[in-house]
């Protein structure tokens, strides 16, 4: 890197402080954790993308389809079960979680089950994403050390400590609008990389030439995810569908942009955006991959700097090696918006639900002084947490990555029906919603411990599933007697909903055909 480039980080991590300074002054939680709900749903909409199409997408995804071993563009696939997922946290989950002016998503537990139920929940959310932030921190700083020759202290610091300042003071609107301008930031990074790479490789048919024919294998129709991880169509479709929905809906560093929207007319139009723009961005991310995967596999001197098991390094060192000085400096700065973008909206969301947490616990509602304060101080707090985790996460992050996804599986499945049943039924019962959630658990601890060889991404159908079920089943038993006003709003029109549904089979039926249409 050169001055240019260091200049260029340096005006980018200035620019972060000062929106912190510039949405420094709220006069209450709402506006702090919600923007006060006067944010566009355009902003929103980039953010919501930005926290899931973080750092870890922009630099693993290419380098899974381009490099590593088993990949290819079945990264795709991954795609196809967002807009069903959208039709269902639409329908009435994220439209009555907004008009029940909740600051933490599970504060709408509590009110419609019992305190238990939110405790488990909150308490697994703030395990989990702050181990799966940590392991997103350390995974940056190994690029950051290679392209700008910091140690993984500095490199963790430049990450945390500029992140932790603006979005602690600023809130949720200097959390938001950082977002959307690392979003864009992204999408500009990783369009240049695929223009620089054709340019250097000379085409697509050398491209195609190149490639092995099995990297352009985007769907697999002919297992079922049974035998490991596979990525049959049919959990990627079945149990995506209760990722996407659990995720989006349900987890606090999601939903909270959702209850930041202005409107449920707002909401939607951000959900929808979500929907038809996510597929798009994945494809160019899977596109670059395809370029600088192929042009490694013809450079040996290129294959020789990348180390041995360590595919992520694609992007860095074909950033370092094949763009012009100040091009460098920002695709760094690419890279930093995409981290921030993912440790921002933790923290966030972290300090939220803790917040919350801490006033339920002490019983009283504090005045908007002393909120703001636990609300700041809980964001510092998370942060610094997080930063520690990441700065020992080289000893079990080999481990940790793939132990974070299969937890999330774990947990989304029993989490969204949940909150479906509290929304949907009054018949449940605060004891049949609690008992449901943990046999939920329980039976995906226990196909996680029994070592079968079922594909992780159908414990999030089979948890949705056995929670449903014994939800459903207990409330016969111990019928719900309590008097709960919490009305259930719809948020989505037939229409709306069956162009989604449209949506998700062109999907499906261009990813079943693209290999041939690329041969």
């Amino acid at each position: 890197m050169t001055w240019l480039d260091y200049s260029i980080v340096s005006i980018y991590l200035l620019g972060l402080l000062y929106l912190g300074l510039k949405f420094r002054h709220q006069h209450s939680g709402k506006e702090y954790f919600l923007g006060g709900r006067s944010l566009a749903w355009p902003t929103l909409t980039l953010s919501v993308m930005a926290t899931q199409l973080s750092a870890i997408s922009f630099i693993s995804a290419p380098a899974f389809v381009g490099l590593r071993e088993g990949g290819g563009l079945i990264w795709l696939s991954y795609e196809l079960a967002l807009p069903i997922a959208v039709i269902i946290m639409l329908w009435r989950l994220l439209p009555t979680l907004h008009n029940a002016q909740v600051v933490s998503v599970y504060d709408y537990l509590e009110q419609r089950f019992s305190r238990s139920t939110r405790v488990l929940i909150s308490l697994v959310f703030q395990i989990s994403r702050s181990f799966a932030t940590a392991i997103m921190i350390y995974a940056i700083s190994l690029i950051l050390q290679g392209t700008m020759g910091l140690n993984q202290l500095n490199a963790i610091l430049v990450i945390g400590v500029i992140t932790l300042v603006y979005s602690a003071m600023g809130g949720m609107k200097a959390v938001v609008y950082g977002d959307a301008i690392q979003m864009v930031l992204i999408i500009a990074g990783a369009a240049l990389c695929l223009w620089a790479g054709l340019d250097i490789i000379g085409g697509w048919q050398r491209v195609f030439d190149v490639i092995p024919s099995e990297r352009l294998q985007a769907t697999n129709t002919i297992t079922a995810g049974l035998n490991g991880s596979d990525f049959g169509l049919l959990p990627m479709l079945f149990g995506g569908v209760v990722l996407y929905a659990s995720y989006y809906g349900c987890d606090q560093s999601e939903a909270q942009r959702a209850l930041s929207s202005h409107s449920i007319k707002d909401l939607k139009k951000m959900m929808l955006a979500v929907a038809f723009l996510r597929f798009p961005i994945t494809l160019l991310y899977c596109l670059v991959g395809l370029v600088i995967g192929a042009l490694v596999i013809s450079t040996p001197e290129l294959r020789a700097q990348i180390p041995v098991g360590e595919p992520d390094w694609m992007m860095p060192i074909f950033i370092i090696n094949y763009l012009p000085a100040g091009v460098v400096g920002i695709l760094v700065v690419a890279i930093l918006a995409a981290a921030m973008s993912s440790l921002s909206s933790a923290i966030n969301s972290l300090a939220a639900v803790t917040t919350e947490d801490i006033c339920r616990i002490t019983g009283a509602k504090p005045d908007e002084d002393t909120y703001l304060k636990r609300a700041r101080f809980a964001g510092i707090a998370w942060g610094l947490i997080t930063l520690l985790l990441s700065l020992y996460a080289g000893n079990i992050a080999p481990t940790v990555i793939e132990a974070i996804n299969k937890i999330g599986s774990v947990f989304y499945g029993p989490v969204l029906a949940t909150f479906l049943v509290g929304i949907h039924s009054r018949k449940v019962s605060p004891a049949a919603a609690n008992i449901g959630l943990l046999a939920g658990v329980a039976a995906n601890v226990f196909l996680w411990l029994s070592d079968n060889t079922l594909f992780w991404f159908w414990w999030n159908l089979i948890g949705f599933v056995v929670t449903l079920s014994f939800a459903l089943l207990l409330s016969q038993i111990w019928p719900n007697d309590a008097d709960h006003k919490l009305p259930s709003v719809r948020g989505i029109s037939y229409r709306a909903a069956t162009v989604l549904t449209a949506w998700s089979a062109f999907l499906v039926v261009t990813l079943i055909y693209l290999p041939s249409w690329l041969g």
